[in-house]
């Protein structure tokens, strides 16, 4: 047996050599170099994570919607109980990322897909595996909120003309049913909850991160009523109504934070309620018999999750779950608790929580490559000054130092938005800088970031103050080329859509300071973006950046944009771009990419020809993430 062993040993194949590994086929990689097949060898744990989102509860089996990937996108799957199997139930080429079934029912699952990140959404019905088209196939279309018994829907589309979201009500079960019930002016429209008789609906309209306004919709006349008074610089959200028919919501007014409360439908009076939070209140969910309202506090990143008593005010906290991330939660018919976590040691899964003891239970764990995330770096929160004195802070990864001695190198990544933050949550593939190439990550949450009250989200309007924020990146620089575990010497920057600006910016601004740096998706003109940038977000960017029809605004964004300052730009940049991406389109890469070769610098460009604002399509991701890898060695290690 032992030489019939040894002779088939014998006759296996030598292996190849390594060459080159192959690119998908909808990548374009323009001054790219190859990526040899043996770094996706050496990456290859870091690239086979799973995450797993909590989708929604099945009002009559109990079971569990998911979204995670097997393939080489996410899709929907069932689990029948904690740690079961999971059974894929959509087999679609895009991504399908969430669903929903009907309350009380559950006789008909909906969920929303587009082709290639353009976001134009569809909504489907799902069933035996297949989706029924169940809106125009051409629109931009987004589901909003279900009625309480499951009959109807409420979805915006830009059906009329492209631009507006204007809103529709349906029984998803006959698509013939569908009716216009409001058309209104804008992108910001959406639905937060039907009022329990089905005879009105309450609508929010999205003008900017600090101002939401709330009306009342008939729904047979489409006649809309303010709720309170929309002169006022407001933000509501999360309208929902409990059994009691009072109206709960978050509001910031009276505060500089999102607070948890209810408000009158007839005086637009908020009244807030529970212990007054020093944090915003991100979102909630009401039980179906009223006894709780389960809610989530942003503390500098990390969540908390609470139960209300509405009767008594009082406040329970679930102790069960470590510091991390919140996802989206909702409260089943029964009255469980489903949540998606994530943490720095811990891939975003699915739980449920006991609302009686509070007991967390894990119903998903997804696949981490065969690695131990436990050994994973926590991240510090890093405090420090701005130009101005105002405190700005982020979290920085740090790699081991027994493993890694002396300065190691460091990527400031940018968050986008900029109504974003970064929070402290798993590091999927690029826990191999960290644990493997001994690169230390910091994530900084500059002004205009949410999580930190009303005051601080605004400090970046417009064209006149937006280069503060820039200021901000140089402030932690300056502090980060201090710390004694940092080689100043080998500083890299990174950032995705806003982030991909302030990434563009930083090349600009702190080319002596920089390496290198990888911009994504990202806006190179304010006013080619604003004027290219989707017609149904335009208005909304406006009141961001500045309207660019403004000859002052105008002037002023064409001079903060990093197209204009292009010559300045002497370092190797990595840049990324989504084909069918609605929001940053492909022109504002390609405009730059052209721009640092005309002045003899050096400018990689990778494009995706189906993907998006951002690349969402695993053997894309996975490319891109080994191109990185080789820029950030070449430029940063050496």
């Amino acid at each position: 047996m032992k030489k019939l062993l040894l002779i088939a040993a014998l006759a296996l194949p030598m292996a190849p050599a390594f060459a080159d590994a192959p690119k998908p086929d909808a990548l374009v990689a323009d001054g790219v170099p190859p990526v040899p097949d043996e770094l996706p060898v050496q990456t290859r744990p870091y690239m086979e994570f799973r995450t797993a989102s909590f989708s929604g509860w099945h009002p009559t089996d109990k079971s569990m919607l998911i979204a995670t990937r097997f393939g080489n996108t996410a899709q929907l799957h069932r689990v029948a109980g904690p740690m079961m199997d999971r059974k894929q139930i959509s087999f679609e080429a895009e991504p399908v990322g969430g669903g929903s079934w009907a309350p009380k029912t559950g006789d008909i699952l909906l969920t929303q897909k587009d082709i290639g990140g353009n976001e134009f959404y569809q909504i489907y019905a799902l069933k035996d595996g297949k989706l029924t088209l169940l809106t125009d196939g051409k629109s931009r279309n987004s589901i909003n909120a279900w009625s309480d018994d499951g009959e109807l829907v409420a979805y915006t589309s830009t059906r009329r003309n492209g631009s507006d979201n204007d809103i529709y009500v349906m029984n998803p079960r006959d698509p013939s049913t569908s009716r216009m019930v409001a058309e209104v002016k804008g992108g910001g429209w959406n639905v937060g909850a039907f009022s329990p008789d089905k005879k009105s609906a309450v609508v929010g309209q999205y003008l900017s991160v600090s101002n939401v306004d709330m009306s009342l919709l008939d729904l047979a006349t489409g006649k809309m009523t303010p709720i309170g008074d929309h002169t006022k610089d407001i933000a509501i959200g999360g309208a929902s109504f409990a059994p009691d028919g009072s109206l709960w919501v978050t509001s910031d007014e009276g505060s500089d934070f999102q607070r948890l409360g209810t408000i009158d439908i007839a005086t637009g009076k908020f009244t807030p309620r529970g212990p007054a939070e020093k944090w915003d209140v991100d979102s909630f969910d009401i039980s179906p018999d009223g006894s709780f309202i389960v809610y989530e506090t942003n503390e500098a990143g990390v969540s908390k999750l609470k139960l209300l008593d509405p009767k008594t005010n009082t406040v329970r906290v679930v102790d069960g779950l470590p510091a991390g991330i919140i996802g989206g939660f909702e409260v089943s018919e029964w009255g469980e608790i489903g949540v998606t976590f994530t943490s720095a040691r811990s891939a975003a899964d699915a739980y449920s929580i006991d609302p009686k003891t509070l007991k967390v239970t894990r119903w998903t764990e997804s696949e981490t490559g065969g690695l131990d995330v436990s050994k994973n770096v926590e991240p510090e929160l890093l405090t420090v000054k701005s130009f101005d004195g105002l405190p700005v802070s982020g979290f920085l990864y740090r790699p081991d130092p027994v493993k890694f001695p002396g300065k190691r190198p460091m990527i400031m990544n940018v968050h986008g938005g900029p109504e974003g933050q970064s929070r402290p949550g798993f590091q999927g593939r690029s826990n191999y800088l960290l644990n493997e190439m001994g690169v230390a990550i910091f994530y900084p949450n500059v002004r205009g970031s949410t999580g930190y009250g009303k005051k601080f989200v605004g400090l970046d309007n417009g064209p006149f103050k937006r280069e503060d924020s820039v200021k901000d990146m140089g402030a932690f620089l300056g502090t980060l080329a201090k710390d004694p575990s940092l080689d100043a010497s080998r500083f890299g920057l990174a950032g995705g859509s806003y982030g991909g600006y302030m990434c563009y910016a930083a090349a600009v601004q702190f080319k002596d300071k920089l390496r290198a740096t990888n911009c994504i998706v990202a806006i190179s003109n304010f006013v080619t973006f604003l004027e290219n940038t989707q017609s149904y977000r335009r208005d909304l960017r406006r009141v961001e950046y500045g309207d660019e029809r403004d000859p002052a605004q105008r002037a002023k964004l064409l001079e903060i944009s990093p197209l204009t300052r292009v010559a300045e730009i002497t370092k190797p940049m990595f840049v990324v771009t989504g084909g069918n991406d609605p929001r940053v389109p492909a022109s504002e890469a390609d405009q730059i990419v052209k721009a640092i070769r005309d002045k003899g610098g050096v400018a990689w460009h990778l494009l995706g020809k189906n993907e998006g604002h951002g690349f969402a399509k695993k053997e894309n991701v996975d490319y891109q993430f080994w191109s990185t890898l080789m820029f950030w060695k070449q430029n940063l290690l050496n």
